[in-house]
């Protein structure tokens, strides 16, 4: 059995599609207080695979998967498998001020006590080479929507110019220009705080060609912000946006088109009006490899 969440069924419900499971879905109260109350629907098999993105209020939806395993497992399941399409907290990935919590190597390791096998799209994993560095070896399988969305980008705007808007876009961007045979090049990203950065745009002639921006993920939309207004002031015939991500913080979607960003394209990974590509079949594969 699939088990979901109310709130991504859709993207649930074509997972179950792919798998050739039935779906069942988590029921969720919240009390006054701020306690949540869980009711998994029983009885329930022996392999389930339990999704749960971790965007927007990951605290909350982490509580759920701390109380959701292990009532699974005391109702008898033996095989339990997270998909996580969006994992929380692995931007904090190292000890960046005296002090700091490394998140990433911390909230890895939780998931990994409670599940078989975790499967997420697209972590942010700028410092290590692979899951297996922060969590048991095997245990972590990081996908990638990159040939995807290039793939969707070449359909839509062929002859496109795919930009990263930073180093640590670069192997991602170039996956997917592989994957959707279009040129690309990749910024640099000089960040002053928390909304404030700067893009030194990669050397590349884009006047009169379409440009697409490609990232793993936006959140405040900032930096894409900034890359959008450089191409359009060097002469670029169009601004797109495609990212797995569309967390789209506060502002971060008007701004984009207030910027002169004609389209913005995502992966279902989180649930977003701007979702164009379904990452199901991706993460079916991978499941199907158990």
């Amino acid at each position: 059995m699939l088990l979901c969440f109310e709130d991504e069924k859709e993207l649930a419900t074509r997972l179950a599609r792919e798998l050739g499971r039935p779906l069942g879905v988590i029921a969720r109260h919240r009390f006054p207080d701020g306690e949540l109350r869980l009711v998994l629907p029983k009885p329930l098999p022996a392999d389930i695979i339990v999704l749960r993105g971790l965007q927007h209020q990951p605290n909350d939806r982490l509580v759920e998967l701390l109380i959701a395993a292990p009532a699974a497992r005391g109702w008898g399941v033996r095989h339990l498998m997270l998909v996580v399409p969006y994992l929380a907290y692995m931007r904090q990935d190292m000890e960046f001020t005296p002090g700091e919590a490394v998140s990433q190597r911390h909230i890895a390791a939780l998931l990994s006590t409670q599940f078989d096998r975790v499967v997420t799209v697209d972590p942010h994993l700028h410092r290590i080479a692979s899951l297996d560095e922060v969590m048991p070896k095997g245990k972590g399988v990081a996908l990638s929507a990159a040939a995807s969305l290039g793939r969707f980008i070449a359909a839509q705007v062929p002859g496109a110019v795919l930009v990263g808007p930073d180093e640590e876009s670069g192997q991602w961007v170039a996956e997917a220009a592989r994957a959707a045979k279009l040129a690309h090049a990749v910024g640099r990203k000089v960040r002053f705080g928390d909304t404030q950065v700067q893009l030194a745009f990669p050397e590349l002639e884009v006047s009169g060609r379409a440009v697409v921006l490609l990232d793993d993920m936006a959140s405040t939309g900032r930096t894409l912000i900034g890359a959008a207004r450089e191409a359009l002031e060097r002469g670029a015939a169009s601004v797109d946006v495609a990212v797995t991500h569309a967390l789209f913080n506060g502002d971060a979607l008007p701004a984009l088109r207030e910027a002169g960003v004609r389209h913005v394209w995502s992966s279902n990974a989180v649930p977003h009006e701007s979702n164009a590509v379904c990452v199901a079949e991706l993460l079916a594969t991978a499941l199907r490899r158990k």
